[in-house]
């Protein structure tokens, strides 16, 4: 079941943010005066991170959610729109602007196996983090690492060891102690547990839910597995080639949802029970190139309800309400 909270105060505010990426443009296209093409990853996102919340961000592979987490933490830099944190656009910051709030915002990655640097020990690798952002006094960081490894739920002596002597869940430990060093009021975890085994996941997703209750964190979730995101989050946003289509509270959304996309991607999600299991794909057909995206609203390629309008206008996220989505279907 989704968590209720009511939330006030958007502490994150994501508005109308592109992101492309231009592909090679090689010297014989250049003489055969082929235009330059770009991957479009970002197309449009808007969306408000509340204070205290659990945002779950889903989608197909592809659909841009790793993008706009990296957009979140400035990884990658806006083409156009803006991140705001507080009251601040995030691209005006340098110096110890940019520093602070790099502290601020925390991303934990995927892969806990390239985040962390091999050659360093655990007590290294924390160290590192206090001290460039002046956490701790040096007399202090000891006891610091301490008190960071007892909330992970790791073994003092873990201090001691390189990244390679540890499981996968327990390296994904060691990245959240990393991000929850600099005192953070987000996290960005960008599919946190997809590379972690099943029976490990569970354990990773529930600390990380003590830790935002204990530390009044904030947490941006990215992930493809829909019932993790349904245990975890508060609100949530479905994206689709870039652009968000269905935001809304997590069991309005999860029972209700009402943009064709969002239909498809529930109906083909994995049952537990054998009796309920369903061999319908996500969406008929493949999804579109975003290269060459497509004209008017960005699903009509594989919606079955697709009707004249779709193909010539650009739906946006109705304006009213929690439960928003971007679809010219009545209702």
């Amino acid at each position: 079941m989704g968590r209720i909270m009511t939330v006030t105060q958007t502490l994150l505010s994501v508005q109308n943010v592109t992101k492309a990426f231009p592909l090679p443009h090689g010297l014989i296209q250049r003489l055969r005066q082929v235009p330059p093409q770009a991957v479009h990853a970002l197309n449009g996102v808007s969306l408000d991170v509340m204070r205290g919340e659990t945002l779950g961000i889903v989608g197909e592979s592809g659909c841009g959610k790793s993008t706009l987490a990296r957009c979140l933490v400035r990884l990658h830099e806006c083409d156009t729109g803006r991140v705001v944190f507080g009251d601040t656009d995030i691209a005006s910051l340098n110096g110890p602007a940019r520093r602070a709030f790099n502290a601020k915002v925390q991303m934990i990655f995927q892969d806990p196996y390239s985040s962390l640097n091999p050659r360093m020990k655990v007590r290294q690798i924390l160290t590192e983090a206090l001290s460039v952002h002046q956490m701790r006094p040096s007399a202090e960081i000891p006891a610091r690492i301490a008190e960071l490894l007892d909330l992970v739920r790791l073994p003092q002596d873990a201090a001691e060891k390189y990244p390679h002597e540890f499981s996968g869940g327990q390296r994904q430990r060691i990245g959240i102690a990393r991000a929850l060093s600099v005192e953070p009021e987000v996290l960005v975890a960008d599919e946190l547990v997809s590379a972690l085994d099943v029976s490990v996941q569970a354990q990773v997703v529930n600390l990380l839910l003590q830790l935002q209750e204990q530390l009044h964190l904030t947490v941006v979730f990215v992930a493809h597995d829909l019932r993790l995101v349904r245990h975890i989050s508060h609100r949530v946003a479905v994206m689709y080639l870039g652009k968000v289509v269905e935001i809304g509270p997590t069991e309005a959304l999860f029972s209700a949802p009402r943009h064709p996309y969002t239909q498809a991607l529930l109906a083909a999600a994995p049952e537990l029970d054998p009796t309920r299991r369903t061999r319908r794909v996500a969406a008929k057909g493949e999804l579109p190139s975003p290269v060459n995206l497509p004209q008017g609203c960005l699903f009509n390629t594989r919606c079955p309800q697709a009707f004249e309008r779709c193909f010539k206008e650009r739906p946006v996220l109705s304006a009213e309400g929690a439960h928003l989505s971007a679809c010219h279907l009545p209702g």
